[in-house]
């Protein structure tokens, strides 16, 4: 990890604004994506320079910007300089280690969104962070990575679907939102499904390797919890702030995405009782077959002491005894044996031992 990831001890000694990127290190340039529509225009420029791009801003419209990948500082920072964005802005979107949250700055709102990829293995596939920034006429959003998280956003303002064209910037800033809350949903039916082959898994054979899956779970749990429950906050904020970039229209749709968010949250506490169920049915299991292995055990080591103890007494080399002249003794002394041993495990079965 050390060898991939720059860690945050590269912004000390920095002063507080120094945009400096923390994250996987990445080949390759950003790519940059300018879309400028209005009710009845859209316009798209694709892989092109910030110059280029901004040509198609126009006063009456809304503008998004999107940068696929934030690996370079610059690029973000002459962004920022365009929007006239604080310089804070700028240094937490280049680092991938921020905390969901959202900042008012008056003139702009910014969002720190943590997206998931599912994959169809599991787990979450991958995880990338988005910072969005809302303006009076335009959203700016800054992926960690390439993604096709807001592509269906994108299809939408394209083709004019819905009320994507005559809201504002305000709302496309809540689909791109809504569209980060999705990609949880994904992933949860991904990490149901495995939880339910790990169950059928424990239930037939309850081994190490099994325990080291739900452990493996547990942990991907945490990581979604701690993802989530910042995202709940940082709604509930949107709701309450007073501001005139988001207007009183686009409070029902952030009412309708906390729901979202809360199912979620109640999915991943579910998934994680399962889980610490599922371990604790482990352990029972353990504990069961530990009990009768001792139990048959206990029952063998039983029939033998009356055996051990007949044939430990015969075991004796004392000149003197009766028994040892008699022409049928050892005979009879199996017979004894035999005799002993059958009593003790029909009385056993009897009692419902084995």
């Amino acid at each position: 990890m050390a060898a991939r990831v720059k860690k945050r001890s590269a912004k000390a000694g920095l002063s507080p604004g120094t945009p400096v990127y923390i994250g996987e290190k990445r080949e390759g340039a950003p790519r940059l994506t300018v879309i400028s529509y209005g009710e009845d225009r859209f316009e798209k420029k694709t892989g092109v320079s910030l110059d280029e791009g901004l040509s198609l801003r126009h006063p009456s419209g809304v503008t998004w910007v999107n940068v696929e990948g934030i690996h370079d500082p610059g690029l973000v920072d002459e962004v920022g300089r365009r929007f006239h964005l604080h310089p804070l802005i700028i240094e937490d979107v280049v680092n991938t280690a921020e905390r969901p949250k959202v900042e008012d700055y008056g003139d702009c709102i910014f969002f720190v969104l943590k997206v998931f990829e599912a994959d169809g293995r599991g787990r979450g596939g991958r995880v990338q962070q988005v910072s969005l920034v809302l303006g009076p006429d335009y959203v700016l959003s800054f992926e960690e990575k390439e993604s096709r998280i807001f592509r269906a956003v994108e299809d939408r303002v394209q083709k004019g679907q819905g009320r994507s064209r005559r809201m504002g910037a305000d709302y496309l800033s809540y689909c791109l939102v809504d569209a980060a809350v999705d990609s949880y949903f994904g992933v949860m039916e991904d990490v149901g499904e495995e939880i339910e082959d790990v169950e059928e898994e424990l239930v037939v054979n309850p081994s190490r390797e099994v325990v080291a899956k739900i452990h493996a779970l547990k942990r991907e749990m945490i990581f979604f919890r701690r993802s989530i429950w910042p995202l709940r906050e940082l709604i509930n904020c949107l709701e309450r702030l007073e501001t005139p970039l988001i207007r009183p229209a686009t409070d029902v749709y952030l009412r309708d995405l906390y729901d979202h968010t809360i199912q979620i949250i109640e999915t991943i506490e579910t998934y994680r009782e399962v889980l610490s169920g599922m371990l604790e049915t482990y352990l029972s299991s353990v504990s069961n077959r530990m009990n009768e292995i001792m139990k048959l055990l206990t029952i063998i080591s039983t029939i033998f002491i009356p055996l051990t103890f007949i044939v430990g007494v015969y075991g004796m080399n004392f000149k003197f005894m009766p028994e040892v002249e008699w022409k049928y003794g050892y005979f009879i002394v199996w017979g004894v044996i035999v005799a002993a041993a059958l009593f003790m495990v029909r009385y056993f079965r009897k009692k419902g031992w084995i």
